[in-house]
Parts: structure tokens; sequence; C-alpha cells
């Protein structure tokens, strides 16, 4: 990843919320070629000691190459908008603002049971504040039995972690209030979170 020093982000408490904040992760291995999946990932641990859970299912093209000790790269991908040189004070090129986090990891296929584990704490994960949550526990057997000889869980121990937040760091004042400003006018759900974002790094309120 390509990150102005300005940008990087090394704090392990913030790339371990941001993890934590887009678990929607992509998903890269190398296989007859680059192949990339789109899943939930989420980590299990502390800041300074965490590993990595998700699963794909066996029709997938990443499959036949998942395997202990394959390398994987994993992506979180945080809000992000283009930003109009129109927006500032003065002429300036145009840019775009975002936070990322990399994370190249090693793998290693769950057990059985460990998939069950992993799938009921992903479900009660995003259950816990539905109105009317259906935890692992209440889907019928059945159906469980179905499902899981068609996916498969694995573990992903980080190597190497790289993140990056461009959020107009060091800009003028009227710069950052002119820039807020627009991004809270487009009414986009995605640039109303980068607009927080700026607000927050920049320290704003």
């Amino acid at each position: 990843m390509y990150q102005r020093d300005s940008y990087k982000k090394r704090d392990k408490k913030f790339i371990f919320e941001f993890i934590k904040a887009h678990p929607f992760a992509t998903f890269i291995l190398n296989g007859d070629r680059l192949l990339a999946t789109h899943i939930p990932v989420l980590a299990e641990g502390n800041e300074d000691d965490f590993v990595l859970f998700a699963h794909i299912a066996y029709n997938s093209e990443q499959y036949q190459y998942l395997k202990d000790g394959a390398e994987a790269l994993l992506i979180f991908q945080g809000a992000h908008a283009y930003v109009s040189s129109s927006w500032y004070k003065e002429t300036d090129i145009s840019t775009w603002d975002y936070s990322a986090v990399h994370i190249n990891v090693n793998l290693k296929i769950q057990t059985n049971q460990e998939l069950e584990e992993s799938l009921e704490k992903l479900i009660a994960h995003f259950e816990k504040d539905q109105a009317n949550p259906i935890f692992y526990k209440d889907l019928p057997k059945k159906m469980l039995q179905d499902h899981l000889p068609l996916i498969t869980g694995f573990w992903c121990e980080p190597v190497k972690i790289e993140a990056i937040a461009k959020l107009h760091q060091g800009s003028e004042k009227d710069d950052l209030k002119s820039v807020t400003k627009h991004l809270q006018e487009s009414g986009n759900p995605v640039s109303l979170q980068l607009k927080k974002d700026i607000e927050k790094e920049n320290k704003m309120h």
C-alpha cells in the first residue's frame, strides 16, 4: 500500500477498532491468478494480539487454494469520497479522502467444531442489535446440517499490517470547514461518515 508518512496510522488501537468497525473485507488469494472475495471477517483478541476468522463456500474459486500456511491479503475499507478543488479557498488539485487497513495473513483451516463456534460468534455479532434476533442456536438443526458441509472456515494470522487515513491532515481551517460542509450537503451516507472521520482526525470539535 502506498502511504505518505503523514497519512500512516501506526496506532494499534486505531487499527483494531477500524477492523471491528468495518468487518466486510476483501479477501485476496493467489491461485492460478489473483482471486478476490468479499466476506465478513471478525477479530478475536485485543489490539496487541489478535487473530481474524472467516469462511467461504466450497464452490468458491478460492477454495482449492485454501490451505494451512497459504498467504492471503485482507483489505478493510472505511468511508471515502471525492474532494473537489472547487471546495478550497485557493485553487488546488482535487483528491480523494479515505481510510483503509491492509493485513497480510497466513491461513489455518478450522476444524468442524471451530467452524461452528465461529459461525455462532459471527451470527451473534450481527444479530445482537436486531429487533428480533435469530441466533445460531435458534436455527433448525437440519438447516445447519445441510449448510455446514458447503463451507469451510479458516483463521487468519496477521504477519504484516498497514493502515492509512488520508483525511486532509494539515489543511487550513477554512478548507477543512469547506470540505466537511460540502460532504454534509451531499446527503450521501458514506460522505457523511467521511465528514465525521475528517472532523475526528483533525480535532474539529
